[in-house]
């Protein structure tokens, strides 16, 4: 059985930080890939008293907004990464932060890729550890999440994911 908690509010989404909200402590990186299996950049996670920073970098995804999320499974398996299995959603919400019987745990912000491919995004989500004996994943779609058409707010394919927290070993 997993925990509830909440993702803090950031404009109407999430608590979005700076690096300067940062510090200079790095959390483990884990490696976000493409359908191909390929690295394209980290996943960083650092534990605080308010909960757990995010910070997520990568090159090479297509321009524009792109929708994350976190995934119930701590698994990465390409190309559709469907391992990673549905959103994070332990209190059987709705999804999106807009949608009125939202939000699941695992709706985070969208981020914005650049022309040149790059894209960062540095956010707190208000758990004190986002993971269980399932593990959990981060996933990256084609499309921005539309923040509360269920299940995924129409963000399209699984383009990108990475493993925060590998499931237990029995």
């Amino acid at each position: 059985m997993r925990p509830i908690f909440l993702i803090a509010a950031c404009g109407m989404l999430s608590a979005c930080m700076t690096e300067d909200d940062w510090g200079n402590v790095e959390g483990p990186k884990v490696a976000v890939v493409n359908s191909a299996g390929a690295s394209i950049g980290t996943a960083e996670m650092q534990p605080r008293s308010g909960g757990t920073y995010l910070r997520v970098e990568v090159q090479g995804l297509p321009p524009g907004e792109h929708g994350l999320h976190l995934h119930s499974v701590g698994r990465c398996e390409g190309p559709g990464f469907q391992s990673a299995g549905s959103h994070w959603n332990p209190a059987s919400k709705q999804h999106g932060h807009l949608n009125p019987q939202g939000a699941h745990l695992g709706d985070l912000p969208n981020m914005t890729v650049s022309s040149n491919g790059h894209g960062r995004l540095v956010f707190l989500v208000n758990v004190p550890a986002i993971a269980d004996a399932d593990g959990t994943s981060l996933v990256i779609h084609a499309k921005a999440d539309d923040y509360r058409t269920d299940p995924s707010g129409n963000s399209g394919d699984r383009i990108a994911c990475a493993v925060l927290a590998a499931p237990a070993q029995p």
